[in-house]
């Protein structure tokens, strides 16, 4: 007999009266909510301005949102565009489905357009926010606790996640990998903290060892999933797409060190205020209008 494990919700929805609450909706929410606050604490104590972050992510919020799903789509095209699937189901992001990889991507052309109009460096801004993404992530990530869905292989441990019948998926008790990678997030989390502190990191290298640290748990915690996904060479693509990223973000933290040492002195430059007309004293307007009023003195004629 089974002694210990974890629930899951019997449904992933909360009527609040009339209005339905989709508790993967509300997590994605809240941890959005969370970035934008903590990115916002962080991006003050650098030396910018209050309300910059938030401002920037009215741009990145939108298109990380699109390059998550976009991602997901694309990535398990058959869940949606197979025979016997309905299409339109691709637009329903309330029901889960956004891929990290897609909304990090994506979401980083939006926050550079914002940056842009800001005149900020965006690998500043990317520094600030980056414990808050991957908070957002740990919070995101109950959203599928929510779904009964990422969950890893069969287990008896006392922390197995109990799933129900439904579709797609077996009764049973398995590897709450939701809850492994909101754990990694958090711990993420503190170690980039921790090293922003320790060592001034600056140009976007705290950004670059969140990708880094995150990919190397994220391939990991891959591996113990039992939801179909594509493969390439027996390997599922995620674990592809983590260790490429991994990659490329350590080759960005060492040649951002030896190019950039050290941290931006100023993040966000103050905005030059338009400038005036001097106001003309009323004295030297009487003064100028009396001049123009002499007659000029006739020239020599001789």
């Amino acid at each position: 007999m089974d002694l210990a494990y974890i629930p899951s919700p019997s449904t992933g929805v909360l009527h609040l009266g009339p209005l339905p609450l989709r508790g993967y909706a509300f997590c994605i929410i809240i941890g959005v909510f969370v970035a934008v606050w903590y990115g916002g604490k962080r991006w003050v104590a650098r030396g910018g301005k209050p309300g910059t972050v938030a401002d920037i992510a009215v741009w990145a919020v939108p298109f990380g949102l699109v390059g998550g799903r976009l991602y997901h789509v694309i990535t398990d095209y058959q869940l949606y565009f197979s025979d016997g699937e309905n299409w339109v189901d691709a637009f329903k992001i309330w029901e889960g489905g956004l891929g990290i990889w897609g909304a990090i991507a994506l979401g980083a052309v939006g926050a550079w357009i914002g940056c842009r109009r800001r005149g900020i460096p965006l690998p500043a801004y990317a520094d600030a926010i980056a414990p808050g993404i991957v908070i957002a992530q740990a919070i995101g990530r109950w959203g599928n606790w929510f779904n009964q869905e990422l969950y890893g292989k069969p287990t008896d441990l006392p922390w197995a996640l109990e799933i129900s019948s439904g579709t797609n998926r077996e009764a049973g008790l398995y590897h709450p990998t939701f809850l492994y990678e909101s754990l990694w997030c958090l711990a993420v989390a503190l170690v980039i903290v921790w090293a922003d502190r320790r060592f001034k990191l600056g140009h976007g290298r705290v950004f670059a060892l969140y990708v880094a640290a995150y990919c190397a748990g994220r391939a990991w915690i891959e591996y113990m999933r039992v939801d179909e996904a594509h493969h390439i060479l027996g390997v599922r693509l995620n674990v592809w797409t983590a260790a490429v990223v991994f990659v490329l973000a350590v080759v960005y933290f060492l040649v951002s060190a030896r190019v950039r040492p050290g941290r931006e002195e100023i993040v966000e430059p103050e905005r030059e205020a338009a400038t005036p007309p001097k106001p003309t004293d009323a004295s030297d307007a009487d003064a100028d209008a009396a001049d123009s009023a002499v007659p000029a003195e006739p020239a020599d004629k001789t």
